[in-house]
């Protein structure tokens, strides 16, 4: 294995000059990327109607595209899956990744191209560990195995009997991985793209408890159910009993402050790593390069073309969008995104914040919409909304106000879940038909809420606290925010806002 470690440690750390020249070339890079992508889409059903063929210049692209949201861009999408060629795109599009949905649809399906998985998903991977390698020299990473948990598949929903297909975008990546890839991961592709989550996180730790595990790679709330299961089955007290050369922890997806001190009890070792990443089904967008700083890189090169919305205008009928080059420190953006993946000025619902521009390093700062996506769930208040509504149909209730946190894992082993706090100007018929249809129809319009609630693997029931009549308001008036343009915050993944207000409740 020794031989291996080496043999791949230089092959991964060949990369490292190209990430140098788009860190020194950034807005000649992003040209060049930006040329490329109006040549592949000239001739696409997308680029005819937008006149792909007269654009000459970023100008011009500006005024012949307009920003899209998902919903905006779903009736393209459809097309292409339900097996229209040259749609969005000049090649075949086999895979669509799916996340969680929209205010229209339970889920979005992104398509993902040869060249967007080759280009960018796959060099994300690549450029990952190159940079890892380029900070610890003396990483024995490939002297063990790197575990990784997949999502699942499924046929195309719009054309099952066509060849392309859907799923997570970490199965789609799975799934096409080259065969050397087997001989540094566990476990079996068969287990990690396993459906049924229960069997699957029990068969993984089976597969994986007793192999040299050196590295892990995922979303921090899977690694977490998985890593207890692993030290319930070893009767270990800790990870690094299991797992003595484990040494890095790539992770990305949800914020991993909130997890950072349960990884260090269950993984009490002072060689312990952790990387963040910025990978979503869209693309591979950023990577943590620095060892003492937790901002990420934007990766130039990845067949992505970046513009910004100052969130100031966000909300106006034709907000000013800007390119790389005009962005400025520490101002919040929301990201739009043109890629080989065949979206093109995609409005993706993050938003970030540079703090740097030599080389273009940033932090993500949030989501342009309030949400909760502690766990990988990403509920949006357009779900939340949804939910309370259902919930109070059906019992003869009507809402006053509402807010909701997560309830984070402790060291203890207890699960996540979300807390709520709801105010009623009409109460309830049946208060606990309310909690459990809110639930209900939360998984059912939210699939990868569903996913963390499947038989409370890594969500549990949510707790409701039902509110007397006018805490909001006097919440609201404590901190000076009562008024017409002061809202309740619906949604947030900090608990800041449901503790004040939970200790007021407990007042009462």
């Amino acid at each position: 294995m020794a031989v291996l470690n080496s043999f791949m440690t230089w092959i991964f750390k060949s990369r490292v000059g190209q990430i140098e020249n788009f860190k020194q070339n950034p807005i000649a890079v992003q040209e060049t990327i930006f040329q490329a992508l109006l040549e592949a889409g000239k001739n696409t059903d997308f680029g005819k109607v937008h006149g792909f063929s007269e654009i000459k210049n970023y100008t011009d692209f500006a005024k012949s595209v307009p920003i899209r949201n998902y919903d905006m861009f779903k009736p393209f999408i459809d097309k292409a899956m339900e097996g229209r060629d040259n749609v969005l795109w000049n090649t075949e599009i086999e895979w669509y990744a799916k996340s969680s949905g929209t205010t229209s649809s339970r889920s979005k399906y992104i398509p993902v191209t040869y060249e967007s998985l080759e280009e960018c998903h796959y060099k994300g991977g690549k450029d990952m560990v190159a940079l890892y390698m380029a900070n610890y020299p003396d990483s024995r990473m490939f002297a063990g195995k790197t575990l990784t948990i997949g999502g699942t598949l499924e046929n195309n929903p719009l054309n099952p009997q066509g060849t392309a297909r859907a799923g997570d975008i970490s199965a789609v990546i799975m799934e096409n991985l080259p065969f050397w890839a087997y001989f540094v991961r566990t476990p079996s592709k068969e287990t990690a793209l396993m459906g049924e989550w229960e069997a699957k996180i029990e068969k993984m730790a089976r597969e994986t408890m007793d192999e040299d595990v050196t590295c892990m790679a995922g979303v921090p709330t899977w690694t977490i159910v998985l890593l207890q299961k692993v030290l319930e089955l070893k009767k270990a007290k800790n990870i690094t009993e299991v797992w003595p050369n484990l040494e890095v922890f790539f992770h990305g997806a949800v914020a991993f402050g909130p997890y950072r001190s349960l990884f260090k009890e269950l993984i009490p070792s002072e060689k312990m790593r952790y990387m963040e990443t910025y990978n979503a089904s869209e693309g591979f967008f950023g990577i943590q390069d620095q060892k003492d700083s937790d901002e990420l890189l934007l990766l130039l090169d990845y067949g992505i073309f970046y513009e910004f919305i100052p969130m100031d205008e966000l909300n106006n009928e034709n907000p000013a969008v800007i390119p790389l080059s005009q962005v400025e420190l520490d101002k919040n953006y929301a990201l739009v995104i043109t890629t080989n993946g065949g979206l093109w000025r995609y409005k993706i619902g993050d938003t970030v914040k540079f703090t740097s521009t030599a080389p273009y390093r940033f932090r993500i700062s949030g989501r342009t919409r309030h949400f909760i996506n502690a766990f990988g769930e990403e509920v949006i208040i357009e779900n939340a909304e949804k939910a309370i509504q259902y919930a109070a149909e059906q019992t003869g209730a009507r809402i006053a106000n509402f807010t909701a946190a997560p309830v984070y894992f402790d060291g203890s082993g207890s699960k996540g879940a979300h807390e709520w706090i709801i105010e009623f100007q009409k109460s309830p018929s049946d208060p606990a038909e309310f909690d459990r249809l809110l639930d209900l129809h939360l998984r059912e319009i939210n699939s990868d809420y569903d996913a963390k609630r499947h038989k409370g693997l890594a969500l549990v029931e949510p707790i409701i606290h039902h509110a007397p009549a006018g805490l909001f308001e006097k919440w609201m008036r404590s901190r000076g925010k009562l008024g017409g343009q002061h809202k309740v915050p619906r949604l947030s993944n900090s608990r800041e806002y449901l503790d004040e207000i939970l200790g007021m409740l407990q007042e009462v």
